[in-house]
């Protein structure tokens, strides 16, 4: 089972994982061009996905789809709120959209895909986990804090994507105007380096082997500030084992692979 995230942060989100013959796409936030590029590379096209897995409706998650419909039947799937405000706004969507709970588990080729809710200012906002026999990768991004049913979801998670957003401090004193600020810090914005160095902690204690730190904003982060905030909290739970890197802005990033099999859900 392997994962290669295609784009991450506020400017596009996509990664793709890959369990046998089994492909699903998760966001579709760059351009058309560049995903089949990146597929690609992989030697991959859009016609062997076996679905597409949207997170929410705001553009740097779905800047794709105006194109990929007027090309693609690629199946997508996403919640119900989600596909309410992506219909009004992406014409011919509507035929490939598959509407799923926010809080479900339904089949997808080979694999497993676990749905449950975030704490985001987008209506309907989900993220994933997936299993396989092959393995499990889960992805937390785009929320305010982890909520108690994201936490359950991806108890025992082999691989995971997190969000790793900002530095508190460098968002408080930086550019943005104070209502953006606001949003961000809240409830319904984004994990900072801290918020994302506790869960780490929490999920690697209960097997998880490889955390990908994602979605950093440009202005308010680096990646060198969150593996340092993340890396210093592992080090200091005993927990240096388990290796964290920093996914790629805007280019296909390495495979990242699947290393053991600990504490399955």
């Amino acid at each position: 089972m392997t994962l290669h995230t295609l784009a991450s942060g506020s400017e596009g989100n996509c990664l793709l994982v890959t369990s046998g013959t089994t492909h699903l796409l998760v966001d579709a936030g760059i351009s058309l061009r560049r995903i089949k590029t990146a597929l690609t590379q992989l030697g991959l096209t859009i016609d062997q996905l076996s679905g597409i897995l949207l997170t929410h409706a705001h553009s740097d998650h779905v800047a794709a789809l105006h194109t990929l419909v007027k090309h693609h039947t690629t199946p997508i799937y996403t919640s119900f709120d989600t596909a309410r405000q992506l219909c009004q706004r992406v014409p011919g969507l509507a035929p490939l959209l598959h509407t799923v709970e926010r809080s479900t588990v339904f089949s997808l080729g080979n694999c497993r895909v676990t749905v449950f809710p975030t704490s985001h200012d987008a209506p309907g906002s989900v993220d994933y986990r997936i299993d396989s026999a092959e393995g499990s990768v889960g992805i937390l991004t785009d929320t305010g804090y982890v909520t108690q049913r994201a936490a359950e979801a991806l108890e025992g998670v082999e691989l995971l994507v997190l969000e790793s957003n900002h530095d508190p401090e460098w968002l408080r004193s930086g550019p943005y105007p104070y209502y953006l600020k606001q949003r961000i810090l809240g409830e319904e914005g984004h994990l900072s380096n801290e918020d994302a160095a506790y869960f780490a902690a929490q999920m690697a204690r209960c097997g998880t082997q490889q955390i990908i730190l994602a979605h950093l904003s440009r202005e308010n982060n680096t990646p060198a500030r969150a593996l340092e905030i993340v890396q210093r909290h592992m080090s200091a739970e005993n927990l240096g084992h388990v290796r964290i890197t920093v996914a790629p802005r805007s280019e296909l990033s390495e495979a990242y692979r699947v290393e053991a099999q600990v504490c399955r859900k």
